[in-house]
């Protein structure tokens, strides 16, 4: 079995110094930002989904409740009444498992949180701390390799919470249901969007459109959807980003409007 090189600045091959980094640039802002804003959504996401509460105002789902395991709170929502109402885990601990779990084998983050998390390496051109190096062979980094399938369970969120943008459009009205469009409208739009370009420029989803192919001409149609993918792989970083702040401000617009802290305005109703 072949024996794995050390790592660090005192590794075979590099230069003799004492000093860990020769940068003497504030290097270390960047992880710190990272691990600061991934955790503080992780608190907040899962605070949410242990309130149970307050996700619903006609005709508005938060994305973390959506779809609707339980009638309890649900309104006029579509919903399947599988969970029970008294259990001490609210769907949303549930549902929160396949999108949660999506973003964090993403290659993206995965990048972002061996800086932070795993200082492998923290930062260009600074050594990396470790004595051995095992990559996605151990746990907990060998999770990240199902991320494809975490592709997939997104892809059906997605959809659902299409569904729920195209919902965001029906209000109710002398006993019945109208067009219209409010604030939420165009919340529940954006973040619908923001998910799909999130997730159609995973590097996951570029390799199942285009990857193993031997002749690109012989498959006109993924490569022209290859093409597509590749150009917003190149923005796969921002776009994981304002996605997950897009995710976060949904649920706390939900929030503010249904316990009528804000009024939802309304131009079409």
């Amino acid at each position: 079995m072949t024996a794995i090189a050390p790592a660090g600045t005192g590794a075979p091959g590099r230069a003799t110094i004492d000093a860990k980094t020769l940068r003497t640039d504030r290097w270390w802002i960047q992880p710190l930002i990272t691990v600061l804003v991934l955790v503080a959504f992780i608190i907040y996401s899962t605070i949410r989904a242990f309130m149970g509460s307050k996700f619903y105002k006609d005709p508005y789902i938060s994305p973390f409740y959506s779809p609707c395991l339980s009638k309890a709170g649900c309104g006029d929502a579509p919903s399947i009444d599988i969970f029970p109402s008294n259990a001490f885990f609210t769907p949303a601990i549930f549902i929160l498992i396949f999108p949660l779990g999506f973003r964090l084998t993403c290659y993206y983050y995965r990048k972002a949180y061996y800086r932070s998390f795993w200082l492998s390496p923290p930062a260009c051109a600074v050594a990396e701390p470790h004595q051995s190096y095992s990559g996605e062979t151990k746990l907990p980094l060998l999770g990240n390799n199902i991320h494809r399938y975490f592709f997939y369970a997104g892809m059906v969120f997605n959809v659902i919470l299409t569904y729920d943008a195209i919902l965001a459009f029906r209000f109710e009205r002398d006993g019945g249901h109208h067009f219209g469009i409010g604030l939420g409208t165009v919340v529940m739009v954006l973040n619908a969007t923001l998910l799909w370009l999130y997730t159609l420029s995973c590097h996951s989803c570029r390799h199942i459109i285009g990857g193993r192919l031997t002749h690109f001409s012989k498959h006109p149609v993924r490569y022209k959807l290859w093409g597509y993918v590749s150009t917003l792989n190149h923005k796969h970083m921002q776009l994981a980003w304002v996605s997950l702040f897009g995710v976060a401000l949904t649920d706390v617009y939900v929030l503010l409007v249904s316990s009528g802290a804000f009024t939802d305005p309304r131009w079409v109703s």
